[in-house]
């Protein structure tokens, strides 16, 4: 922590490099809210950015956002990095279902934004006859009664 303090003292333009997490906590934002103002700064954002995060509403080109309680301006540059992420893409993912020892009975698929995880569910159905589930906020299951109707 104090070593990320002490990036405070340095003068000049700065590039922040934020891996994913979608700028929702941590020392970053503490960056970001001293830094987000200055045109010269550079913003970028490794990996996935869902929707209603801070780091979409900078690739999306928000004019100002939300630290700590605090509307920040946001004149800085932002760039997204693609490629770096610490989940597994579709394709990892069906291939880890197509080479599991024992497939899965039921899938719920709760990531992403609606319309690819819906896709990416009858992909799944399709290619390996699984049930799939893609609950909303707030949905319940009894997992029981889910398996036991197979």
């Amino acid at each position: 922590m104090a070593e990320s303090k002490r990036l405070n003292a340095f003068a000049g333009p700065r590039i922040i490099v934020c891996a994913s997490g979608m700028l929702t906590g941590g020392r970053v934002l503490h960056h970001l809210a001293r830094l987000a103002g200055d045109a010269r700064n550079l913003v970028m954002l490794c990996g996935y950015q869902a929707e209603g995060t801070r780091g979409r509403a900078l690739l999306e080109g928000a004019p100002s956002i939300k630290i700590h309680g605090q509307h920040v301006a946001v004149r800085a540059h932002t760039l997204a990095i693609g490629g770096l992420s610490a989940h597994g893409d579709r394709d990892e993912m069906l291939r880890w279902v197509a080479t599991a020892p024992t497939r899965p009975r039921l899938v719920f698929v709760v990531h992403g934004e609606p319309a690819p995880t819906r896709a990416f569910a009858r992909a799944l159905e399709q290619r390996f006859a699984l049930r799939t589930e893609t609950p909303a906020l707030g949905d319940e299951y009894d997992l029981l009664d889910l398996l036991a109707r197979r």
